[in-house]
């Protein structure tokens, strides 16, 4: 189980902070690759799978139903290298998922532009947090339970902003997400230097798709404060 991915054992058999955190930050580079190959390719081809579907509820069901049966099955492989394999197959479909806000955003007449803000803005945002992280005394426990309120709250949020398309809400959740996720991000690294995660595989899809929410959401706000949105 555990020997088949991890190398870095203290002398109790425990796995190390550090192998965890080297091993998931090395993880989460690895995992964009897909990411962005799937990006690259569904945006070219200008597929857009919510359009795929007709019914923005259909594409909203399978939204989540990949978002979180991936999720699942990862979480369910976090000690093997079949969950490795399946963050990439993961990170390969949120990078189809997102074409169609790129799409929309390469658009503007500034497009590419706002894209390049938005990942230099979010590439900021986790080393703030990393940083953060490793030099703030954090109370990890508190802070679990405020991001699983947060989460519910911004999930029921985002189903409201996607049908009711109110500009108002829509920038609520957007603003919310990229500032909840910021906190997740230094929960799971703080996390994993106080011990409690042991598994590089879990953390790194954590971080992901933290990331993942903030790039997305800032390029939400670009858009609205760009006046084309």
């Amino acid at each position: 189980m555990q020997n088949e991915i991890y190398d870095g054992y203290s002398a109790s058999g425990a796995v190390s902070q550090n192998t965890v955190l080297r091993k998931t930050y090395t993880l989460l580079g690895i995992s964009f690759i897909p990411a962005v190959i799937g990006a690259v390719a569904s945006t070219q081809m200008g597929f857009n799978i919510f359009a795929l579907f007709g019914s923005p509820w259909v594409a909203l069901l399978v939204f989540f139903a990949f978002m979180y049966g991936m999720i699942f099955m990862i979480e369910k492989n976090r000690y093997n290298n079949t969950g490795v394999a399946l963050l990439m197959v993961f990170t390969f479909g949120v990078g189809i998922l997102i074409s169609p806000l790129l799409q929309r955003t390469l658009g503007y007449s500034n497009g590419g532009e706002l894209i390049g803000i938005a990942a230099a803005m979010t590439a900021g945002v986790f080393l703030t947090m990393s940083t953060l992280a490793r030099k703030a005394n954090i109370n990890t426990s508190k802070l679990a339970g405020f991001l699983t309120v947060g989460a519910v709250v911004l999930i029921i949020g985002m189903i409201a902003s996607w049908f009711l398309a109110i500009p108002a809400l829509t920038l609520t959740v957007s603003a919310g997400f990229a500032i909840f996720s910021s906190l997740v991000i230094m929960w799971q690294v703080r996390t994993i230097i106080e011990g409690g995660e042991t598994s590089h595989i879990s953390a790194a899809l954590t971080i992901f798709i933290s990331i993942y929410n903030i790039f997305s959401s800032l390029l939400q706000l670009l858009g609205i404060f760009n006046g084309e949105d």
